[in-house]
């Protein structure tokens, strides 16, 4: 197939949410700016978007997320600090977060949801394609799940969603997707949507995970989207339009993601994710997985 549509360049990043499983933390920090090791979970986001080619960023936001625009904005003050004690290392990581991409930011106001916080982006992204990045995903740099779903979106156009297999147990957390095969393996033609539904309802164990690419014909279609489940406008309803009439902006696909994925989004899997990043860092693994080894072992012998 030839390549159908322009290449994407521009990147949605919802950034609204209160936080609350977080609390009291999140009461005056936003959960994006939440450490990951030692950079905020929202950077992580950001650097992702980049490495697939995406330069152009808008944030989200709304009440209590003026740190997320001083994070990545320019810090003289600490900036010439720095430099004064001769610290390079770290000045680099400072002026690294404000030189990562072109990033504007919109006030979402009444949180209604995924689907508003998508419509928000309207009047940015204009009528061309472009990728949602939720920021409790966060997806291990060398696994380019990002990239591939552009490629898909460029050969079959409309809309891709990122899908990952769960235990059918789990499926009630999160949007399900019921899929048909392409020729390629890590693809499929998404048929139906359907925002988490009860394990014995489910169409699939393909679960929803935060990375979308999207047909600009999706804001029409949440403009005319009234609330769903929790009350909220749903980007899952939406996309189940899309897929069942293409006609109003093409097929919806799913790319299946098989790579390393780190949830962010509740307390035991944040820390987690902590664990797992900081073994896999070249600067600390070898000391944090020997101290590691020798807690688990103190700790199973004591219980």
């Amino acid at each position: 197939m030839t390549q159908k549509h322009p290449r994407i360049s521009k990147a949605v990043i919802p950034a609204a949410g209160l936080g609350t499983r977080f609390l009291p933390a999140t009461k005056a920090t936003p959960k994006e700016m939440l450490p990951v090791v030692d950079k905020p979970a929202i950077q992580y986001v950001v650097e992702e978007a980049v490495s697939a080619g995406l330069d152009d960023v808008l944030m989200v936001t709304g009440r209590n997320k003026r740190p997320l625009e001083d994070h990545f904005d320019r810090n003289y003050e600490l900036e010439s600090a720095l430099e004064k004690k001769g610290d390079g290392d770290r000045l680099a990581k400072v002026q690294e977060s404000s030189d990562l991409a072109t990033i504007h930011y919109v006030r979402q106001g009444d949180p209604k949801g995924l689907g508003h916080a998508v419509l928000c982006a309207a009047p940015h992204v204009g009528r061309e394609p472009f990728a949602v990045l939720l920021g409790d995903d966060l997806i291990d740099p060398r696994d380019p799940l990002l990239q591939r779903m552009i490629e898909v979106q460029e050969i079959y156009g409309g809309s891709v969603v990122a899908l990952m297999e769960v235990d059918p147990e789990q499926i009630h957390l999160y949007g399900c997707a019921a899929v048909e095969t392409t020729g390629e393996s890590d693809v499929v033609r998404v048929t139906g949507l359907v925002e988490k539904p009860d394990a014995a309802e489910a169409p699939s164990n393909y679960a929803i995970i935060g990375r979308y690419v999207l047909d600009p014909s999706v804001f029409d279609v949440l403009r005319r989207t009234g609330p769903g489940r929790g009350g909220e406008i749903q980007l899952t309803d939406a996309l189940q339009q899309l897929a069942q009439d293409e006609t109003t902006g093409g097929p919806v696909h799913g790319v299946v993601f098989k790579g390393r994925r780190y949830d962010t989004g509740d307390r035991g899997d944040y820390l987690r994710a902590i664990v797992r990043l900081a073994c896999e860092r070249e600067d600390l693994g070898p000391d944090f997985r020997a101290w590691l080894q020798r807690y688990v072992a103190e700790e199973m012998q004591r219980h």
